[in-house]
């Protein structure tokens, strides 16, 4: 079975990306950019305003498609997630719904965290990483 999922590529304007700690399986414990599942009848923009919002307390305005991925998840499922280059319209963000924790992470940073699998050779595949020293 294939499940619908989308994801939201946030930066702030020191360059900083958005990333939450996923609180519950799959990928527990590991950081990611917001998103997940959408539910029936919703758009990949519904599903991401709602996603961010549930996960970060964030509003977003919607961007372009950066890319897509496939993730194999429990019981054969597999995860096609569309991640979307994203902005803030409004809020602080805070940790909420399956989001363990949240955070703005300098990409220096990125290297040091357990991040979900994939996730970085995807950004710097898609190349929506800001530019700059090159992350080690």
């Amino acid at each position: 079975m294939r499940v619908n999922c989308v994801g939201a590529i946030i930066f702030d304007a020191s360059d900083r990306l958005l990333l939450i700690k996923r609180g519950h399986p799959p990928g527990m414990g590991t950081w990611s950019v917001p998103g997940g599942r959408l539910e029936s009848g919703e758009t990949d923009a519904e599903g991401l305003r709602r996603e961010v919002l549930e996960e970060t307390g964030l509003r977003v305005e919607v961007g372009r498609l950066a890319g897509v991925v496939e993730r194999p998840g429990p019981g054969g499922v597999t995860y096609v997630i569309r991640d979307y280059l994203a902005r803030v319209a409004a809020g602080v963000p805070v940790a909420g719904d399956d989001a363990a924790d949240v955070r703005w992470c300098a990409m220096d940073e990125l290297v040091r965290l357990p991040l979900a699998d994939g996730l970085l050779d995807a950004l710097a595949g898609w190349d929506v990483l800001p530019t700059g020293p090159p992350v080690p």
